[in-house]
C-alpha cells in the first residue's frame, strides 16, 4: 500500500465510506485536467463538487467525463480576460 492508499482508508473509516467505492484515479485525473487547463485552485473546489454531486446520485465516472470536458473546452485567459469579454468590451 501507498501512503495515499493510507490515507484514503483512513479517510474512509472516519466518514463511513467503503472504499471500493472511492476511485481515486478519477478523482486525480480530474484535478489535474482543472489545475492544468482552467486554474490550480480549482482542482480540490471541483473535486469537493464532484463529491457532492455524487452523494446526490450522480453517477462518478460520467460526472468526472463531463468535467473534464468541460475543463479541456475551457477558454484559456488572455491579460487576465476571457476571451469572449474581451471581444464584447469587458462586461
Amino acid at each position: 500500500m501507498t501512503v495515499l492508499d493510507d490515507w484514503v482508508t483512513a479517510v474512509c473509516a472516519e466518514l463511513g465510506l467503503d472504499p471500493a467505492e472511492v476511485s481515486v484515479p478519477t478523482v486525480l485525473d480530474l484535478a489535474r485536467d482543472v489545475a492544468h487547463q482552467v486554474v490550480r485552485p480549482g482542482a480540490p473546489v471541483t473535486a469537493y463538487l464532484l463529491g457532492v454531486a455524487v452523494g446526490r446520485g450522480a453517477d462518478p465516472a460520467a460526472a468526472a467525463a463531463r468535467l473534464s470536458g468541460l475543463a479541456a473546452e475551457w477558454p484559456v485567459e488572455l491579460g487576465g480576460e476571457r476571451p469572449d469579454r474581451l471581444a464584447s468590451g469587458g462586461s
